[in-house]
């Protein structure tokens, strides 16, 4: 990471591989009309079923987030129809370049997935990335890649981030180019001269060219609508207003594998009064480091404008959350693993399978949404 980072990748090890992902997401503020259910007086509730349409569903997310949204998005990709990556690269980046007789995960996210040029090692190759995820469908280890093809995708590069650079974003785009994604459902807006965050048009954020906790800039246009307007074409305006509700629910009950998840037991959900009775459609976000709920409070969740694009549209936004964790697995700023932190054995990881402990608790949650109304 850059030398002004707040998670700094200034030291080896460990300590460094947290740091891998930071990202935060700025919106503006949720309108007082808002209900809470659950969040403001601390309890949490079951996530309700609200049978939705799965084959609809996308992902976001910023730094590690975006790492996480892009490794989701290729692994479930029979359930995915798009992705929106700030600052990310491409699917399983972390396995290159691989040496005998070990694949360095943790080294090769700190270099050849975040800034390649200040370290002088060469950017993520797309082609060998996506040979190796074809391997991983043909052994039934994630969808099948030919799925890639009906995704649209949004990468975002801002010309100050120094933290995940453009060459490595520019994968992502080559990644899917080469899986047989058309051109004309891939957008890359590499021009606004943002650091190292996702985007709002709010003065109560950082400023643009910034790379600072919350890690949410303003640049004057609102990054989520920018996200799900391509995801959607469909898209209607914003609200002003927020009609629906945010839910807190447990989400410790979809980890399978708790102890090593380094997952919270709480997760967040915004759902449109629409969805209470008509079919909706589902957007994953994930934050990135120092994101979570112990860094920076509701600000992910409540402030990143995705909820008031949700309310006109009939989208459900699930917002999961990873948390700080300082032992074991060692994730000290709440990152999100693409580099294996949650696999027992470091050398064989399986972060990037179907079967990865965090991918897994996500498509949980999503196949919970689905569920016919009222069922437990």
């Amino acid at each position: 990471m850059t030398k002004r980072y707040p998670v700094a990748l200034r030291t080896t090890g460990l300590l460094a591989l947290s740091l891998v992902l930071l990202a935060p997401l700025p919106m503006p503020a949720i309108a007082a009309t808002t209900t809470t259910t659950a969040a403001a007086t601390g309890d949490v509730i079951a996530l309700p079923a609200y049978q939705v349409d799965l084959s609809q569903t996308t992902v976001s997310g910023l730094s590690s987030g975006a790492f996480m949204a892009a490794q989701f998005a290729v692994a479930y990709s029979a359930t995915v129809s798009g992705a929106g990556i700030i600052a990310g690269g491409p699917y399983y980046c972390a396995s290159q370049p691989g040496r005998f007789p070990y694949i360095s995960y943790l080294n090769n996210a700190l270099t050849t997935c975040m800034n390649p040029a200040e370290k002088q090692v060469a950017p993520p190759d797309a082609s060998g990335l996506l040979r190796s995820a074809q391997g991983f469908a043909r052994d039934k280890q994630i969808d099948d890649t030919a799925y890639l093809q009906r995704q649209r995708i949004y990468l975002f590069s801002g010309t100050k981030d120094q933290t995940v650079t453009r060459p490595v974003v520019e994968q992502v785009a080559k990644f899917y180019q080469l899986a047989g994604t058309p051109a004309a459902q891939i957008r890359f807006v590499d021009t606004v001269g943002a650091g190292h965050a996702i985007i709002t048009n709010s003065s109560q954020d950082q400023a643009c060219g910034l790379t600072a906790s919350p890690f949410i800039n303003d640049c004057n246009f609102v990054q989520a609508r920018d996200i799900l307007q391509h995801l959607y074409p469909d898209l209607q305006p914003s609200s002003s207003t927020l009609k629906g509700k945010l839910i807190a629910f447990n989400q410790r009950s979809f980890i399978q594998n708790a102890i090593a998840s380094s997952m919270s037991n709480t997760a967040y959900a915004y759902v449109p009064q629409a969805c209470t009775s008509e079919t909706c459609r589902v957007h994953v976000v994930f934050h990135g480091c120092l994101q979570t709920t112990q860094d920076i409070g509701d600000r992910f969740y409540t402030r990143t404008g995705y909820n008031q694009v949700a309310e006109t549209n009939k989208i459900i936004v699930l917002y999961p959350q990873a948390e700080p964790s300082p032992v074991f697995p060692y994730n000290p700023q709440g990152c999100w693993d693409f580099w294996g932190y949650t696999s027992i054995n470091p050398l064989n990881p399986e972060f990037f399978r179907k079967s990865g402990t965090q991918m897994a608790a996500v498509k949980a949650m999503l196949d919970r949404l689905a569920a016919r109304r009222g069922s437990r």
